[in-house]
Formats: C-alpha cells, sequence, structure tokens
C-alpha cells in the first residue's frame, strides 16, 4: 500500500445501486488521494436509473460508471486494490476472489434503496439514505490518518465506519 494514493474496490451484489454510489462519492471526496471502483459479485448489468439521477442531482460525474462483475478485479492487469469494503449483506457473506496484494476489507452494510417497494417518492428517498450513509462513511474514511496507523489500528477504524 503506497501511502499517498489507495484504490477502493465497493462489492455488492447486482452492482446497480449502492456500490455505485459509493465509487462515485469517493472518487469525488478523495481526488488525487482515492480512486474507487465498484463491483459485484452477480451484476445486474445496468446501473439502476435512480441511482444516476441522484448523482447527476448531487453534481457527481456518472459518465464511467456501469454494472460488472468482480471477476474484472481479480484478473491480471486488473488495478491493485488496496481497501475492498461490502456494501450489501449478500456479498459479505459470499466467498470473494482473492484480491492480489491482500487489500484491507471491511463490510459497510447499508439498506438496498433498490429493494424498496412504494411509490417514487417512497424509492426516492431510500435511495437518499442510502446516499448519505455512505457519503458520510466515505467523509470518515477519507479523513483518517492512514499514513500514521499501524494495520492492526486502520482495520479497527475501517471496520468501526461500517458499524456507523
Amino acid at each position: 500500500m503506497t501511502l499517498d494514493h489507495f484504490n477502493v474496490l465497493f462489492l455488492c451484489t447486482g452492482n446497480s445501486a449502492r456500490s455505485i454510489l459509493a465509487e462515485a462519492c469517493l472518487n469525488r471526496e478523495g481526488r488525487g488521494r482515492f480512486t474507487a471502483y465498484s463491483a459485484g459479485s452477480h451484476p445486474k448489468g445496468d446501473v439502476h436509473p435512480m441511482a444516476i439521477e441522484l448523482l447527476k442531482r448531487a453534481n457527481h460525474e456518472t459518465s464511467g460508471l456501469r454494472s460488472k462483475s468482480w471477476d474484472e478485479f481479480a484478473a491480471p492487469g486488473a488495478p491493485r486494490m488496496d481497501f475492498v469494503f461490502t456494501v450489501c449483506d449478500s456479498a459479505a457473506a459470499e466467498s470473494c476472489p482473492v484480491w492480489p496484494g491482500q487489500p484491507m476489507t471491511a463490510h459497510w452494510g447499508v439498506p438496498d434503496p433498490a429493494a424498496v417497494e412504494g411509490s417514487d417518492t417512497e424509492k426516492s428517498l431510500a435511495f437518499a439514505d442510502a446516499y448519505r450513509m455512505l457519503n458520510n462513511r466515505i467523509s470518515i474514511f477519507v479523513n483518517l490518518p492512514i499514513a500514521s496507523l499501524d494495520r492492526l489500528a486502520l482495520q479497527k477504524r475501517i471496520s468501526d465506519i461500517g458499524r456507523s
């Protein structure tokens, strides 16, 4: 792990909402220090339209966002990850690929806004809640004194973020 730039992978089962929101948030919040990616164990193939709509309203870059398999990041030539965060309980319970470089991992579970049934307003509120939770966690993460923490202390801190 270099101490000036970190690659982060957010995982979810479908890679259509939560992991996409996290990718966009970290790429903006951590610009220069972090590069975020997202993937899914069983990608849906499309990013949820409400996720894209919310990100655009919040002035996030959305042009490169896509639903993709986590296999892309375990293949030769893939970016080496420093951190891997699961954002859904299903992905956290699955057997993940072996990530080159032994990245630090933590579970930052967030309820699935794409699973909410009801009116468009109720669905939009669910997406806004997921975005708020992820954005808050990412803000805490990017402000960690990573260079001054040993691996054990850093692991505890990133795990604690998921419980906040």
